[in-house]
């Protein structure tokens, strides 16, 4: 007791040190760069890093180093051995660490346009490297110097680790204050946990493994039972809550056993004697189920003790051993030999895990010779007991390591071919760090793009940021399982119990255990639970989540909404960020309607300069020139005006967009009106006696376009000034877009616009009409009264066309109306005299004009 107080103040000395120097300012390296070549009193040699665009960042337990005892009479001193002891079956964290990352790089589904990479150091069981070894993280190995940052390309996204809780714990003291995510797979109990650092954990909640062990005993009805922990706070913490918990389920402890401590797990004489008075091993209670609190260091003790004692002084160990779902099956190499047939028949709880195609494959392609990978040489020498042939330190083998060395022909206690649920959870955790930072970087590209479509530089992320979009992930990895974490930052998965059959060549089997006693499945994320009349509340049916709500947990009770500028994903299980509905000019259709109106415009603008340049020829004459111009340019100008219609709106612009097409084809329908009106004149005008020669005048067919188009302006000007358009942004009308879109304001003006639009337009089709029949050379009217036609065709298939559509389709069906109105008028009235002006010169003479033909009857 006295050496684990010991160690507990020395542990909090250095907490309280690290604590004050932290809080201090954060200063930049590049002002002060001698800073940053302190060297540390902690250096581990020991790291695996592979570079990217991001790092994720890593803490695992594969060694186990033993340094001085600390005093209080001398300042601590640390002194690592050489050549640490390394646990060989957990390098495989690493390595499943890896593979998750090389899987990512590989599709282009996650993070496109961005590699991840990756920066592991090792914990090796000791709080104070533990504490070095986030900080080299953080400011970046054999540099670290607190507050100063020497590479902020390194810094990792997110840091995962440790295997124990008081790795984890020692990490999220540092990891919290720079509000780093850090994504554990430890069993963790969160009553435990200090608020203020934020964990996420890709195993279940501890209080579960608790209930499961207490749900075991009972299904077999064993309640006479002993139970075997570490002699520590956290195996204090164990024996106490599984004596109230067994106690409360009518289960008796017949025994409470304490292994030792890390500090004296090699002094074999104690560790001997220690063993040696254990109740479990005198069989003196007559307890045939051991509880074991299985983490590392307890199992460590346990198997080294066991290997100890002779078995004729060891009554017979035919027990049933339960272990927590700490505990992986492993063997040392420090006691290769030892007879793992003591836990033959054990059941043990491991976090669900699932068959990972590709990583055998990718095990067997490691290279030991590897320069990035600095766990690998220790793990091949120890694991295959050889040396390589650079290997320095005095050490010396009769085996020379080649490197040719099968990992699957080493014996399951040192390594594993097959994923671990240990692994499984680092693989499942790599893959959630992934997700969030992708959906981060889908947001803030969104959120941009709403914002200033791309005009403003995106700033680095920051890891803070990451808290958001990792609270609510929710994927299915590659085994097919589905990986979320819930409110208290707990993944939804269960506990597989293991069975463990062992044979005498070093080999096991494991058999999964799997009893259920449900009342009915859980409900998936997507679904809410619905209660069932006449049912108990354990048994509960699943309702899918109904239109516009999602739910992202397992069994939750009510399904929510999506935020206003979010949609659910088809599953239901996730809101997406909307998309912006917008006629641009950087889509086909955008596109394709400027170039449409660009070219009708140029054609307007070709018809309108031959006019000019032949305007002193009879056939311009005759047909009064200033309402051809007129007639031209306005139809030019309605062309143009389309385009006001493609592009993001901006204030101007929905000002002008249904003002100036208004005008401007009043304009050109008030053109069409007066021309035809002159030719009915004119012809009246040409019989003898007519009193309709004084309405010939000039000034007559002026007044008509003046008055026509006046009107339509003083509407406009009055919608300007009561209640203008303006930008807005429709968040409803479409489930899954934003309409970026002009507001008409008043919804009264625009309608008054087409309708005195189609006044006009019907006005002058009923002119041409009665008029058609006049005799050819002077009339234009069979010409005007089929262009009217198809103007007035056009806006009355527009009226429930535009009311039927949304978003920019609306836009697209306006902008078509207008482009397919204004050729009509332009290919059906011009055509005739550009046939007499370009190929039938000879017929664009006076003589022709004056030629009537046979008079068909009066109007």
């Amino acid at each position: 007791m006295e050496e684990g107080s010991a160690f507990l103040m020395t542990g909090l000395n250095v907490s309280l040190q690290l604590l004050v120097l932290l809080l201090l300012p954060p200063t930049e390296c590049k002002l002060n760069p001698v800073v940053c070549a302190t060297n540390d009193p902690l250096q581990t040699r020991f790291h695996y890093y592979q570079p990217g665009d991001l790092i994720v960042g890593g803490i695992s337990s594969q060694y186990l180093s033993m340094s001085e005892d600390v005093t209080f009479e001398e300042h601590p001193k640390t002194k690592i051995v050489d050549e640490p002891i390394a646990m060989t079956k957990n390098y495989q964290h690493a390595l499943s660490l890896a593979f998750a990352v090389k899987e990512i790089n590989e599709n282009p589904k996650i993070l496109p346009n961005l590699t991840l990479g990756f920066h592991i150091y090792d914990s090796h069981f000791d709080a104070r490297i533990t504490y070095q070894n986030t900080l080299n993280l953080l400011f970046h190995q054999n540099k670290t110097t607190l507050n100063y940052d020497c590479d902020t390309k390194g810094n990792p996204v997110a840091v995962i680790g440790g295997l124990g809780s008081e790795t984890s714990s020692h990490m999220a003291s540092l990891l919290g204050m720079y509000k780093i995510p850090q994504v554990t797979y430890c069993l963790y109990d969160p009553a435990a946990h200090d608020k203020t650092q934020q964990l996420y954990r890709v195993v279940p909640n501890e209080l579960y493994l608790y209930r499961g062990i207490i749900q075991l005993l009972q299904h077999f009805h064993w309640n006479w039972v002993g139970i075997i922990a570490k002699a520590d706070d956290k195996g204090e913490k164990f024996v106490r809550t599984m004596e109230h918990m067994l106690s409360q389920n009518g289960i008796c402890a017949a025994f409470i056993d304490r292994i030792p401590s890390q500090s004296n797990i090699l002094d074999t004489l104690d560790l001997l004697n220690v063993f040696q008075t254990m109740p479990f091993t005198q069989n003196k209670t007559g307890v045939n189920v051991y509880i074991v609190s299985a983490d590392s260091h307890s199992m460590l003790c346990l198997q080294v003790g066991l290997s100890m004692i002779e078995p004729d002084a060891m009554a017979p160990l035919q027990k049933v051993w339960v272990m927590t779902a700490h505990w992986e099956f492993s063997s040392e190499t420090f006691h290769r030999d030892i007879d793992i047939q003591f836990f033959y028949g054990a059941l043990s709880f491991a976090v669900h895990s699932n068959e990972v195609h590709g990583f055998q494959q990718f095990l067997q392609s490691l290279d030991p010779h590897s320069r990035e990978d600095g766990f690998i040489k220790v793990f091949w020498e120890q694991s295959f007991n050889c040396l390589f042939p650079d290997t320095d330190g005095g050490k010396e083998s009769s085996n020379a390591c080649t490197g040719e060395e099968k990992l699957e022909s080493l014996p399951g206690p040192f390594f594993e071919m097959h994923m671990t649920s240990q692994s499984y959870s680092i693989y499942n955790a790599v893959y959630a760090v992934a997700h969030a930072v992708h959906a981060m970087h889908f947001s803030r590209s969104k959120h941009k793009a709403i914002e200033s479509r791309g005009s403003l530089e995106s700033s680095k992320p920051q890891q803070f940021q990451l808290h958001r979009f990792l609270r609510r992930i929710s994927f299915n990895n590659t085994a097919g399982d589905t990986v979320s974490f819930n409110e208290k930052g707990d993944v939804e998965v269960g506990f597989d119990i293991v069975n463990w059959i062992t044979f005498p060549n070093q080999s096991f089997l494991r058999v999964k255990v799997v009893p259920r006693s449900v009342c009915n499945e859980n409900c998936h994320p997507g679904y809410s639970k619905e209660k069932k009349e006449g049912k108990p509340f354990c048994c509960y049916g699943c309702a899918k989540c109904s239109k516009g709500k999602i739910s992202n947990y397992q069994d939750t009770d009510n399904c929510f909404q999506c935020p206003e500028d979010q949609y659910p994903s088809h599953d239901k299980n996730q809101c997406l960020l909307k998309r912006l509905n917008c006629l641009s000019y950087e889509e086909p259709l955008g596109i394709s309607l400027a170039v449409l109106a660009l070219s009708l415009s140029g054609t307007t603008a070709m018809v309108l300069a031959i006019f000019i340049k032949h305007r002193n020829t009879p056939i311009i004459k005759a047909n009064n020139w200033k309402l051809t111009y007129t007639l031209l340019i306005s139809l030019l100008l309605c062309f143009l005006c389309s385009l006001l219609f493609i592009g993001q709106p901006q204030v101007m612009i929905c000002l002008l967009r249904q003002t100036a097409f208004g005008i401007v084809f009043s304009l050109a329908v008030a053109s069409v009106l007066a021309k035809t009106i002159t030719v009915v004149l004119a012809f009246m005008a040409s019989k003898p006696g007519s009193r309709m020669r004084k309405w010939l005048g000039k000034g007559f067919a002026n007044s008509v376009v003046f008055c026509c188009s006046f009107t339509q302006a003083t509407i406009c000007i009055v919608w300007l000034c009561i209640d203008p358009p303006f930008p807005d942004v429709d968040m409803n009308s479409l489930p899954e877009e934003i309409i970026v879109q002009c507001n008409e304001g008043s919804a009264i003006f625009f309608p008054c616009i087409l309708a005195y639009m189609g006044f006009l337009a019907l006005v002058s089709f009923m002119v041409a009409f009665f008029a058609r029949k006049l005799p050819d050379t002077f009339n234009e009217a069979k010409f005007i009264t089929f262009s009217m036609l198809v103007f007035c065709c056009v806006w009355l298939t527009f009226i429930p066309t535009y009311l039927s559509t949304k978003g920019k389709y609306m836009v697209v069906v306006e902008i078509f109306s207008i482009l397919a109105s204004g050729a009509g008028l332009l290919g059906c009235i011009f055509p005739p005299k550009l046939y007499i002006i370009v190929w039938k010169p000879e017929l664009n003479c006076k003589q022709q004009l004056v030629k009537r033909k046979k008079q068909k009857g009066d109007i």
